[in-house]
């Protein structure tokens, strides 16, 4: 398929076309624009010389991809994602390497088959020594067709050297992380649904780092957590409903979670997991977790399993969570601003303040809502925060 005559470098797709071969004839630059329909991928084998989440780095993976950008910049986009499916048929579903500028807009990613090896970190879109913007894209129902192994397919993998912004994103229904940050990848991470899979629901380890803001993370194992030696900060997230904890540190990792709802997960609220973990919690409330028997951590507000010293704790209300709200530290109600009080919500969706809500202008007093004054505790608190 020739370039569109109307743009030189405007490459018009259809799902006649073999996507891959268009991709790899596009040149440095150009623009695909991918008609409604589905558009299947061969799937191809290949050995992975690194593998993103092992211990010793330099493990082999038995792996398989959909489809490959490789070395060149491109910017594919859909019509919209409801009507341009990718259907990957691989573990890796859109491998992305060794690429300066690639944008992917407006599309499905879909129907991957998990790799036997667990090695291989398998996900509808795997990036690494690459820049890449994803907005408006869906993954979805990628599952885990081989139950003897463990881990599944996630959503995103950003690994060696990847460079990521993400936003306006819907990933649900796959059967691994949600979004997977591995050796050194950073990513930016903003008003995302993560919903309905296994694993963590942005998980951040090694030595990468995150931003995530005003993203709903449910139905996960475990909600956010930072591992490793990793550096994240979450801001103005809905964390709820989750098995396990809603947000953790551990590792020698570095958290700053502010203006949070963290709420009816499983076990803990948030959990300081290690010695080494440090950070900020501030302007969050935890309340209602802790309706099922104990896996991760007990069923309280917060859990200290590391070194309380090493954490700013301030302005949070701990509310109403099934064992009490603190574990393994004393109590903080009273103290930097802390309360054990109804946040009264407006609702539990959007987990609006309703106008005699006690978090309204009681967040730390360093924090300003977008307005100038001091910050509400909750989701829409902060400079962060957006109604």
């Amino acid at each position: 398929m020739a370039p569109s005559a109307l743009f030189a470098s405007a490459w018009k797709v259809t799902p006649k076309a073999k996507l891959q071969s268009v991709i790899n004839s596009a040149s440095d630059g150009d623009t695909l624009l991918l008609a409604a329909g589905t558009y299947s991928a061969k799937s191809t084998s290949f050995i992975d010389s690194l593998c993103g989440n092992c211990q010793e780095h330099k493990s082999p993976a038995r792996a398989s991809y959909g489809f490959r950008i490789s070395g060149k910049s491109l910017v594919i986009v859909g019509v919209s994602a409801e009507s341009v499916i990718l259907k990957t048929n691989s573990g890796y579903g859109v491998l992305i390497e060794d690429s300066p500028d690639v944008s992917l807009r407006n599309l499905t990613v879909t129907g991957g088959r998990r790799d036997a090896d667990e090695n291989a970190t398998d996900a509808g879109i795997v990036i690494r020594r690459s820049t890449v913007t994803i907005g408006g894209v869906v993954v979805r129902d990628n599952p885990r067709t081989d139950t003897s192994v463990v881990v599944g397919i996630g959503g995103i993998v950003g690994r060696e050297g990847a460079e990521i912004s993400i936003s306006n994103c819907v990933f649900s229904n796959n059967s691994w992380d949600g979004l997977a940050l591995y050796r050194g990848a950073s990513a930016t991470i903003t008003d995302c649904l993560i919903e309905n899979g296994r694993g963590v629901g942005i998980g951040v380890t090694w030595d990468a780092t995150c931003i995530a803001l005003r993203n709903t993370v449910t139905g996960y194992w475990k909600g956010i957590g930072s591992f490793g030696s990793a550096w994240l900060i979450a801001r103005n997230n809905i964390v709820r409903h989750n098995l396990g904890w809603g947000i953790v540190a551990s590792g020698n990792s570095y958290l700053e979670a502010s203006n949070n709802v963290i709420y009816a997960n499983g076990n803990c609220g948030v959990a300081t997991w290690g010695a080494g973990s440090h950070g900020r919690f501030a302007n969050n409330i935890i309340a209602n977790n802790g309706w099922r028997e104990q896996w991760v951590c007990p069923c309280v507000g917060v859990w200290n399993y590391g070194d309380w010293a090493k954490w700013d704790f301030s302005n949070n209300i701990v509310w109403n969570n099934k064992d009490g709200e603190y574990r393994d530290i004393w109590e903080q109600t009273d103290i930097n601003g802390n309360l054990n009080v109804d946040p009264l919500f407006a609702d539990t969706l959007r987990f609006l303040l309703a106008p005699n809500s006690p978090a309204l202008d009681a967040g730390n007093s360093s924090i300003s809502d977008p307005d100038g004054s001091q910050s509400d505790i909750g989701r829409f608190g902060g400079p962060s925060a957006r109604r």
